[in-house]
């Protein structure tokens, strides 16, 4: 018998009270009990992503979002600038082109996060920019960008800044109306602590102003569809219902630890990941890494996809890396239903596998140097 930790950066493991909650027998999603419980839900989005205005939901992963926020503010031969600095930036520009805008790229090497005065730069020289898309928390290498630097920015032009947050939202603080962020897009399965299948996405006035004229098709995806049927606490068309039903629950979780308490757990559980890794003589990957997951340089010699592997036959699931990086790293998460133990698990795990692959390893090393940040932590030290 092997037990199965899931340390992926999406899926991510579910609370039990949420897994009970999805197995209740499903409701019809036109009555009464479901626009009670959408309406509940309506309500903690709003918290969630720090917004005056509704959250709109699809039934569709993270991309699904992303390319509703292009199709319903933009038109054919329309300018965008976007951010690509991992796999996750480049999809940005691979949905904007199959669309037929025009996109201008600030590009950023795999690891690094963006200079928002790069952003304002590119913007001075493309005057006609009609969106700019950025990803806060660039899975594919473990790098976050100043999202608050960039909505400075984007702010003093007539460009709406849109932002993938489907590896932040949850993890690290993105006040939106506050930052002055237009839509923020994000998915289930990752902090929210839900299976895959919910997009969501966060619309401010400025984005709202762009959708009536904007001529790019779109069905499933309309924006105006959607507000139309969230007035009435419905969905446009048929709701995952049990990820709904999920989601209040999962919702209740979060805001009953407070979006500050989240913020701070998901910190310490990265900088303690950081630190055990590093205690190993290993490289970190990302210039200033997220608190989503921890990318890590593969040592000399070693492939990284054998570590991920390796990782996964003692039955733990990280993640190796995507593109360009594809076996020169391997990336731990720590978002969402992860503790402590879950860390110290990854990092042990991580030790066993390094030395069957025969680096030379101090036995304990990286879960003394986690037990530091996390023992001090506990004692409310800095």
């Amino acid at each position: 018998m092997m037990k199965h930790y899931l340390l992926a950066p999406g899926p991510t493991p579910i609370p039990p009270a949420v897994l009970q909650a999805m197995a209740q027998p499903i409701i019809h999603h036109r009555t009464p009990e479901y626009e009670a419980l959408f309406a509940e839900v309506r309500q903690d989005l709003r918290r969630l992503f720090q917004c005056r205005n509704e959250v709109l939901m699809f039934a569709a992963s993270g991309t699904g979002a992303m390319e509703a926020a292009i199709v319903n503010t933009l038109s054919p031969g329309d300018a965008v600038l976007v951010v690509r600095g991992g796999k996750f930036g480049e999809r940005w520009a691979e949905i904007c082109e199959a669309y037929g805008l025009r996109v201008i790229s600030v590009d950023v090497p795999y690891g690094k996060s963006v200079d928002p005065a790069a952003v304002a730069a590119a913007l001075a020289h493309a005057p006609a920019v009609a969106a700019v898309f950025a990803t806060h928390s660039e899975t594919s290498t473990g790098a976050v960008h100043d999202i608050q630097g960039i909505a400075a920015a984007v702010r003093r032009t007539p460009a709406i800044l849109v932002v993938d947050a489907i590896t932040s939202l949850g993890v690290v603080d993105l006040p939106m109306d506050a930052w002055g962020v237009d839509i923020v897009v994000a998915g289930s399965q990752k902090a929210l602590m839900l299976p895959p299948g919910l997009a969501f996405a966060a619309v401010s006035d400025k984005a709202w102003a762009r959708v009536p004229s904007a001529r790019l098709p779109r069905f499933y995806f309309s924006f105006t569809a959607e507000k139309k049927a969230i007035e009435k606490n419905q969905s446009a068309y048929t709701p995952a219902v049990s990820l709904v039903v999920g989601l209040r629950e999962s919702l209740h979780l979060i805001l009953a630890e407070g979006l500050p308490a989240v913020f701070a757990r998901h910190d310490r559980l990265a900088r303690a990941t950081r630190a055990g890794v590093q205690a190993l003589g290993l490289e970190l990957f990302a210039e200033h890494p997220g608190a989503a997951c921890t990318a890590v340089k593969a040592p000399t010699g070693i492939e990284g996809g054998a570590i991920f592997k390796g990782m996964r036959a003692r039955g733990i699931t990280i993640a190796g890396g995507q593109g360009s990086m594809r076996g020169k790293i391997f990336r731990i998460a720590h978002m969402g239903y992860v503790a402590d133990f879950d860390v110290l698990t990854a990092l042990a795990g991580l030790e066993l596998v390094l030395g069957d692959l025969g680096y030379p390893v101090e036995r304990g090393a990286s879960l003394r140097a986690a037990e530091e940040v996390l023992g001090h932590q506990e004692r409310g030290e800095a």
